[in-house]
């Protein structure tokens, strides 16, 4: 068996780069060894964006296109198709957890400083992908066709036109008519379901190859393949990124699981932020609702739009604020990459930056009061504070000097009790073996690991067991 197996790779090898692709991108290709907790929302992004692609494809099955039918399939589907409502859940809750986890991606690489030379290109490519994910989420937020998708929609999508000389035949445009009517929801469809995606798709191709090309960024910011081994090759500070940091990935796919699991069957529409109240009730054009207001991950951006008393000044400071991301790695003026050894400027500076964001993404849930709108207006200015200064405090921060080596230990490791070097060496012996021999091993350990937490298991119930027969 294991011979036939390595044959029909070897096949496969010839015609394809399989191993190639396996040892460049998994195997072979090393990552620092002290990554931290923000290092997991990479690989929770991809995982959510399979969830996304997969739910949606089952729910286009169902769905109507068409606004007389639109709201029904939805219905149909909620009520009438098996485990329909699980598959919508899903699909609304994994939007949200999409840009709960960019975000913390984000976030990560702004404070780590992962936008900073040699990885420019990473950063323009994430933005890209970001900037897609913003129009995938606004186009299927029509889909449904309730009160709240037909008005925010109105409202996006009016602000086109306050662009001035070719704004009016831009919005017609888009909407394919002159009211947001059956063509608009056709074309936000065929954009939802076929061209973003696929847009999208190849953005996160070239975002990975982009980032292998010139490797992963550390908490500390320093390059391991300024030193190397001088037999191997390997960087001192590397670790491959196969199995030790795909296992780790496995345990935070693990605790997103569950915190995704309890939202998605106990708090699905999460009080009206994830699914809004009014988009439970059938597009109406006739009636507005009484307070319009997008999902809450685009609640800072429509806080900065209401900030501004001017339309068009409204859409450029909403539009400068996501173009502002894509200069960034040419306002930093540090020579320190990581935030650990940066100053006190930079880390309140960024402390500024949070508070700003979280602030206005509170205040676009609620009305726009008088008072509303001046906080929005200080905090706007706060968020491009920190952008348009960068270059000044950036460079008149104090830095901490940045050692040569990684400061931290590889915490990923097989087992506690084994350390980075020898689990190594263990994993390079399991490659020597053939594909049969290791599915064999892989089964086998988790052949044991079942039967331990079994025998786990079974001491709890009779534990809990004699706690209920003593009360």
């Amino acid at each position: 068996m294991g011979k036939k197996t390595d044959t029909i790779l070897d096949w496969g090898n010839q015609r394809f780069p399989v191993t190639k692709v396996w040892d460049e991108h998994l195997a072979k290709y090393y990552a620092p060894k002290n990554f931290n907790f923000w290092w997991y929302f990479g690989s929770l992004s991809m995982l959510v964006l399979v969830l996304q692609i997969v739910t949606g494809i089952w729910l286009t099955m169902y769905y109507k296109p068409d606004a007389k039918m639109a709201f029904d399939s939805v219905e149909f589907i909620m009520r009438d198709v098996n485990w329909g409502w699980l598959i919508r859940y899903l699909h609304s809750t994994g939007a949200s957890a999409f840009f709960i986890v960019v975000y913390l991606h984000m976030f990560r690489g702004l404070i780590y400083g992962s936008f900073k030379k040699p990885r420019e290109l990473v950063w323009i490519l994430g933005m890209f992908i970001f900037f897609c994910l913003m129009a995938e989420a606004f186009m299927g937020y029509l889909l449904p066709w309730g009160q709240m998708s037909f008005w925010g929609a109105q409202v996006i999508i009016s602000l086109f036109s306050a662009i001035p000389y070719f704004g009016e035949d831009l919005t017609l445009w888009i909407r394919g008519d002159y009211v947001i009517a059956d063509a608009t929801l056709n074309r936000f469809f065929a954009f939802h379901v076929i061209a973003v995606p696929l847009a999208i798709v190849l953005l996160v191709f070239l975002h990975i190859v982009a980032l292998h090309q010139v490797g992963s960024n550390n908490p500390d910011g320093i390059d391991i393949k300024k030193l190397k081994d001088h037999w191997t090759e390997v960087p001192l500070d590397g670790i491959p990124f196969h199995p030790f940091y795909s296992v780790k990935d496995l345990v935070g796919v693990a605790v997103f699981m569950i915190v995704f699991s309890i939202i998605l069957f106990y708090m699905p529409d999460m009080g009206g932020y994830f699914l809004e109240h009014a988009n439970f009730i059938p597009a109406d054009p006739l009636q507005t609702p009484e307070h319009i207001a997008p999902v809450w991950y685009f609640t800072p951006y429509y806080a900065m739009l209401r900030a501004v008393p001017d339309k068009l000044g409204g859409v450029i400071v909403m539009g400068a604020s996501i173009f502002v991301l894509f200069i960034l790695p040419w306002l930093d003026r540090s020579k320190v990459k990581s935030i650990r050894y940066r100053g006190i400027l930079t880390k309140g500076a960024v402390t500024t930056f949070v508070i700003s964001f979280l602030v206005l993404g509170y205040l676009g849930t609620q009305p726009a009061t008088p008072i509303a709108v001046t906080f929005a207006r200080i905090f706007t200015c706060l968020y491009f504070a920190f952008f348009l200064l960068m270059p000044v405090y950036s460079k008149l921060d104090k830095t901490k000097p940045v050692p040569d080596r990684l400061t931290e230990s590889s915490p990923m490791r097989v087992c506690p009790a084994i350390p980075c070097k020898f689990a190594s060496a263990l994993w390079q012996k399991f490659s020597t073996l053939s594909v049969y021999s290791k599915l064999k091993l892989i089964v086998d350990q988790v052949k044991a690991v079942l039967c331990k937490l079994d025998e786990f298991l079974f001491e709890c119930y009779k534990t809990i067991a004699k706690v209920v027969k003593k009360q």
